[in-house]
């Protein structure tokens, strides 16, 4: 009887498709081989795999090999994008970085959540915008369809539940917004 039950239950069931578990184990594979265990300054050939994997990286870029990228189809970095160590770029759906952002140790940008309403507890996601001149401090979180505009900073450890103004500095749980920031170009 559990077996049927099993088979209908739509809490059992995948919430992707076979084709993107398949693309997420050979990236893990990939990732865990020549990505993680690559040296620091290294950052030309992890752009070269996340390209490899569908990612539009820029010129200059410096990913990390600590960083953790869900979905690297689902990055797009312009020129001058620094991504710290154990950050953690989960993406079902698109992140966009913007030309010399930052996203320093340990941020979080989540692109997803469930449907806490649905029957089954279905994923649902939206896009990230990280604008040029941003900043994700560490262990700050973005939440899902969240915009950083252009300069602005997420500080140390916030959470940012809404977009952000440009060259704002935001900080706390909700981040609020605390002072401007000097516009640098």
């Amino acid at each position: 009887m559990s077996l049927i039950l099993q088979k209908i239950d739509p809490f059992t069931q995948p919430s992707f498709t076979l084709k993107n578990r398949l693309a997420r184990l050979l990236w893990n594979i990939v990732y865990g081989l020549f990505f993680r265990l690559s040296p620091r300054p290294l950052h030309s050939w992890r752009s070269f795999l996340l390209r490899c994997f569908g990612a539009k990286i820029g010129d200059g870029c410096h990913i990390y090999p600590k960083v953790e990228i869900w979905a690297p189809w689902n990055l797009i970095c312009e020129d001058v994008v620094a991504i710290a160590d154990e950050a953690i770029i989960y993406n079902p759906s698109s992140i966009f970085l913007g030309s010399h952002s930052i996203i320093s140790q340990q941020a979080y940008l989540c692109g997803a959540s469930h449907d806490y309403n649905s029957p089954t507890f279905a994923i649902v996601s939206s896009p990230i915008y990280i604008g040029a001149y941003s900043w994700v401090c560490a262990r700050a979180t973005v939440q899902m369809g969240v915009t950083l505009e252009e300069g602005s900073i997420l500080g140390l450890g916030s959470i940012a539940t809404k977009s952000l103004e440009s060259w704002t500095i935001y900080a706390g749980i909700p981040a609020k917004k605390i002072k401007q920031r000097i516009k640098i170009k």
